[in-house]
């Protein structure tokens, strides 16, 4: 019996303009992949597509690949969770020739997948196989936010991809039916890109299911097999699902589906507030709703009693997504609460200075407290205006210093001179 291809892999895009939609991600990416093949190393040596799952990221990478003869070498989530797998695999292919005497990019998939403290160690070596690779090194990711992940925002160039309207994704359904031969009502195919809530791939994978085992895909097949999935949610589209809900239950389920926890919904909803309602009786019946739900959220962390996390949610979903007028789809774009990040950037800031605290106050056999009043001012002075680069270096492998604790010492401007003299003392 012949080997069935699933269709995903056998209708993969071979060229850039395969990939449906995203032009405004395909020409940021092709532009930035353009300054490779032509001998300039652009200013951000890697670029990092992320976007909801199923919207052509890896597909671009593909593509690309295909169409100007690079090899890929690829790694996914799996592969990088330790220093030692990036430094075999890619850290390798970054500095040595193609076989084939062609160009490469070494492709990191869904590097969201990395735990800043499980997986520790491996932000840096990936940090440092963007700073030593000849190729491209190009990261997807679904939601590339968190605080762990920042260093390699920082160092990339940031390419959003947007959910795949109904539209997009039946045209895609429609090429497949055509190419198999199959008999498919477009209604049918209708369902199944509806369902798929603009994941490409589950779309595809729902097709196939039914048209091989069915020898044809009908309304009435699509309605008894294909059903929505229970997706977890990056915050804006929950947000945008929230605020654009028809019914109560769809708001609720919404808040519920956001990859948060309950206080980070209550300071994203709080921050977007202004963001999506313009007439101000519904900003104010908006804040009033939501004032009730962090009323709740206090008795909770009060008394213990999590038999009003309901309540909070149906306060902060549906309380704040009904504080309209009259319902009308609105568009509005949804970024990080500014609290949110202030908060993350001075904690890791905190983290940082105690773990230097923590690992001279051993040394010098006295209180943390005391190197941070004491000590901490004068390493500052040493790592950021000393001549010699070299000396805090050596001060850093004497301490047991990490490259973020030197980030934090010698700031942006000596950070990357001292990590030079540091990396190479540390592979010897």
């Amino acid at each position: 019996m012949a080997r069935r291809i699933p269709w995903i892999i056998k209708y993969r895009p071979k060229r850039i303009d395969d990939v449906e939609d995203q032009d405004k991600a395909k020409a940021q990416f092709v532009a930035w992949l353009k300054q490779w093949l032509s001998g300039k190393t652009p200013s951000k040596k890697a670029a990092l597509l992320y976007g909801p799952a199923g919207c052509g990221k890896t597909s671009l990478v593909e593509a690309a690949a295909h169409e100007y003869g690079l090899e890929i070498v690829e790694m996914n989530a799996s592969d990088f969770r330790r220093r030692s797998d990036i430094e075999r695999i890619a850290g390798v292919a970054a500095v040595q020739r193609s076989l084939f005497a062609r160009g490469k990019i070494i492709l990191l998939d869904e590097v969201d997948g990395i735990s800043g403290r499980a997986d520790q160690g491996a932000v840096d070596a990936i940090l440092r196989l963007i700073e030593i690779s000849r190729y491209p090194v190009v990261m997807t990711a679904n939601d590339p936010w968190s605080q762990s992940l920042k260093p390699i925002r920082d160092a990339s160039l940031l390419i959003p991809f947007n959910r795949l309207t109904e539209r997009h994704v039946l045209n895609v359904l429609k090429k497949i039916c055509a190419a198999e031969r199959l008999e498919c009502e477009e209604e049918a195919l209708r369902i199944i890109a509806r369902r798929s809530e603009g994941d490409l791939r589950s779309a595809i994978n729902d097709l196939q299911a039914i048209g091989e085992g069915y020898g044809r895909v009908t309304r009435a097949l699509v309605q008894q097999l294909v059903t929505y999935r229970n997706r977890e949610y990056a915050p804006w589209d929950a947000l945008r699902n929230m605020f654009n809900a028809k019914y109560i239950f769809q708001a609720k389920m919404a808040l519920s589906q956001a990859n948060l926890d309950y206080d980070q919904v209550l300071l994203w909803v709080n921050e977007h507030i202004p963001t999506y309602y313009k007439d101000p009786e519904e900003i104010w019946r908006a804040y009033e709703a939501l004032s009730r739900a962090d009323v709740y959220m206090g008795r909770i962390r009060k008394t213990g009693s999590w038999e009003f996390l309901s309540y909070a949610f149906e306060m902060a979903g549906p309380g704040v997504a009904f504080a309209r007028k009259q319902y009308k789809y609105r568009w509005a774009k949804f970024t990080m609460p500014e609290r949110i990040k202030l908060l993350a950037k001075y904690k890791k800031q905190r983290e940082t200075r105690e773990g230097i605290a923590m690992a001279l106050s051993k040394r010098l056999a006295t209180s943390r407290r005391t190197v941070k009043r004491e000590v901490l001012p004068y390493l500052r002075v040493i790592f950021r205006n000393a001549k010699n680069p070299e000396y805090a270096a050596r001060i850093a492998l004497a301490y047991g210093f990490t490259e973020e604790m030197i980030r934090f010492l010698a700031g942006e401007d000596k950070a990357r001179e001292v990590l030079a003299y540091y990396r190479k003392y540390a592979r010897k």
